[in-house]
């Protein structure tokens, strides 16, 4: 895994490339920017963002939410997959909400983990850009991206959360995780663009599938004569 130094270098190099790192979902409150993540999971953020607008029209706040029952909410988010179990989240969230912190978002992880539906990406998301605290979110894209260019190591995202943050100033960490998620969005796919990308002369994925090609193919064997059995 590289040190934080390089760390630090590969993603300057990876910030420069992607000048418009940021969330992608469409909010005005940090209350909005936790519905929006919690309905992005196994969705897109381009799919969220045709729904919500007409969702907070129809209720803007906890207090609206929490009145409202998981039939109309189904019909109002069906688009973004797996509404049944959104629904109840989002409605249990901001009960939870109303009864624990008088309908406002709370800047605090744990308060935040605390509520229906909310993990700790969800709740990383809503601090970092809507609530001013540091936080990294890990996704599939960061896992993928992070791994394959050695700045962290593993498939827990708790874990891989703590090897970057280890690395970075607590200002560079939601910045860090735009970045590499537009990159793993853009660039860094399961099948990646590699000539595309502005670090692969520092990616150990790229360094290990150059070694693979160069390494000499075997000669194959001539098949020796294989007697016929007797009849």
């Amino acid at each position: 895994m590289k040190t934080p130094a390089e760390t630090r270098r590969l993603l300057d190099r990876l910030e420069a490339q992607h000048p418009d790192a940021d969330t992608e979902l469409d909010y005005r409150t940090p209350f909005e920017l936790l519905v929006a993540t919690m309905l992005s999971a196994q969705s897109t953020d381009q799919r969220v963002n045709l729904v919500t607008p007409a969702l907070f029209a129809r209720y803007p706040d906890a207090r609206a939410l929490a009145g409202a029952t998981t039939a109309e909410l189904e019909v109002r988010i069906h688009s973004t997959g797996f509404f049944r179990a959104k629904s109840k989240a989002l409605v249990g969230m901001a009960q939870a909400l109303m009864a624990r912190h008088g309908g406002e978002v709370p800047a605090d992880m744990q308060a935040l983990t605390a509520l229906p539906g909310v993990g700790r990406k969800t709740a990383n998301v809503v601090l970092g850009h809507a609530l001013g605290v540091p936080g990294l979110p890990v996704d599939r894209h960061v896992l993928r991206v992070s791994n394959r260019l050695g700045i962290a190591e593993g498939d827990d995202p708790e874990i891989v959360e703590q090897q970057l943050c280890a690395a970075l100033k607590t200002s560079r960490w939601t910045r860090t995780s735009d970045t590499l998620i537009l990159h793993g969005r853009r660039i860094c796919k399961p099948r990646p663009l590699c000539e595309q990308c502005a670090v692969v002369d520092a990616c150990d994925y790229y360094q290990t599938l150059q070694r693979e090609r160069d390494r000499p193919s075997r000669p194959i064997r001539a098949a020796r004569n294989i007697r016929s059995p007797r009849r």
